[in-house]
């Protein structure tokens, strides 16, 4: 990663203390930003967000999104965090993932409220995100230390103390006991061991406390948040209160397509092909735990039939987080030619903080490649693979089709509502129209789409549905061409 070289910075120990709280780094550090006696603070402001790993070419900077606002408030008796944002499209046209086209103003509120079960790494997370709560997190470490640290030309105390995920983090306060970065490592399932880092700037006294009025947050050497802060606010309510909880994941069961070919859902969806003498898996998103699931559920339903071949659509982090574990069982992975070389690079990554089963077995992954189409068969079933041309999702995002049962599988490019929409909305997702596009220019018959990104319930997907969701109707494509060409020219 571009910036993993900052860890090798030379740091010499002055002292280490048995009590955290005794360490002078942190006494003047606590006094400076006010927050020994700091029970709650609200933050307020305005910039932008950048999914991570969802980059429209492979190994470039994570998609940007307009924070119209940001408001963070934060509870520290007991620890807990609210996060409400307003988000726009900024990408023009679309580019990459993240939940783009965005229509409008997106509204999002992220809550990790006390006694919750995300609420177990909340103090780690949100030393990560303003001075105050990394103070606090190092002051109650039990292996909190202090080195002399120099960069830039400047002389910093580096706070050192080791996080709930066993990375270390380091903060580097400066002579006012104002912390102007904070480093550390986080696991990515797709990325691995990857750097974390937020520099914290121009500090302003608000209501008694120092508080910085620019956030610049870093993932895997691209940044992930750049907030300028307008107001702060201390000690003011907050009674962090969990949102209504979600309904439980859905149990992991198989829908029979046709003989040898299986849906398997409980998850994003995965389908499975029972080729002659392998079986052929589309899609190994989310994790290894996933993974896990789909390859035990396929060797139930195909005893004996080793696993050979993962198709993977494209190269976001959720769609490439369950496929190092196909690797490890000793499949090719099936994906577009332009992404080999970033797999090949970023499977080398450690995965120390979380090991996979790639890491605890490593070995070389093999690849079969795309480029503009290939079809993969045994003389019985038929997989067609093809390149999704000018995909504003991602650049080398491929689907799948199965000519036989008329079933297209696709990433992405539609991602069907909880319920069939009767009309088409106001505003129509380019994404979309470039599905139909790829499917009129293929001249596929489909009488099914299978998303990877499945409906709650799991509901059949047609064609139909689609072409809705662009203002088409379906019976337009029945039509020849010259009955086209005929109707275009009388209007």
């Amino acid at each position: 990663m571009p910036h993993a070289t900052r860890w090798l910075v030379s740091l010499a120990l002055v002292t280490t203390s048995t009590f955290a709280a005794d360490l002078p780094a942190l006494q003047k550090a606590a006094t400076a930003l006010g927050a020994s006696n700091l029970r709650s603070i609200e933050y307020t402001g305005s910039g932008f967000d950048y999914a991570l790993g969802q980059a429209y070419e492979v190994d470039k900077a994570w998609p940007k999104f307009n924070d119209k606002t940001y408001t963070r408030l934060v509870s520290f008796e007991p620890w807990a965090t609210q996060l409400k944002r307003t988000r726009t499209q900024f990408e023009n046209p679309a580019r990459g993932g993240g939940g783009q086209p965005i229509a409008g103003e997106q509204n999002q509120t992220q809550i990790v409220a006390a006694g919750t079960p995300a609420a177990a790494t909340v103090a780690d997370d949100l030393a990560l995100q303003l001075p105050q709560a990394f103070i606090k997190a190092a002051t109650t470490a039990k292996d909190t230390s202090v080195t002399n640290g120099a960069r830039n030309g400047k002389s910093y105390q580096v706070v050192s103390y080791t996080a709930g995920n066993k990375a270390i983090t380091r903060g580097w306060i400066n002579s006012d006991g104002l912390l102007e970065r904070v480093e550390t490592k986080i696991d990515n399932p797709a990325l691995g061991d990857i750097v974390y880092e937020v520099s914290y700037e121009n500090y302003k006294d608000f209501n008694g406390i120092q508080f910085p009025t620019h956030i610049v947050q870093h993932q895997g050497g691209y940044p992930v948040l750049n907030i300028t802060v307008s107001d702060v606010k201390i000690n003011v309510p907050a009674d962090i209160q969990a949102a209504a909880p979600a309904a439980p994941p859905a149990a992991l069961s198989s829908e029979k397509l046709s003989d040898g070919v299986y849906l398997i859902t409980g998850g994003y969806a995965a389908v499975a092909v029972d080729l002659k003498d392998h079986i052929l898996i589309i899609e190994g998103g989310q994790n290894d735990q996933r993974s896990e699931a789909v390859i035990n559920e396929v060797k139930r339903l195909f005893p004996g039939k080793p696993i050979g071949e993962l198709v993977n659509t494209h190269a976001h982090v959720d769609h490439l987080g369950g496929v190092r574990a196909y690797v490890a069982e000793g499949a090719t992975i099936v994906t577009h030619a332009t992404n080999k070389a970033y797999y090949e690079k970023i499977w080398t990554n450690p995965h120390t903080l979380v090991p996979d089963k790639l890491a605890q077995n490593p070995k070389p992954a093999k690849f079969k490649l795309v480029n503009d189409e290939l079809t993969i068969t045994d003389g019985n079933h038929v997989v067609k693979l093809y390149h999704e041309r000018d995909f504003g999702h991602h650049a080398g995002a491929i689907f799948a089709y199965l000519p036989k049962e008329k079933i297209l599988i696709e990433a992405d490019a539609f991602n069907p509502p909880a319920t069939p929409a009767t009309q088409t909305p106001a505003t129509i997702s380019s994404f979309n129209q470039n599905l139909v596009a790829n499917i009129e220019r293929l001249k596929l018959q489909v009488d099914r789409i299978i998303p990877i990104h499945l409906p709650a319930d799991n509901r059949k997907v047609t064609l139909a549905e689609l072409y809705t969701a662009v203002g088409k109707s379906v019976a337009e494509v029945a039509k020849p061409a010259e009955t086209k060409v005929a109707e275009a020219a009388a209007r």
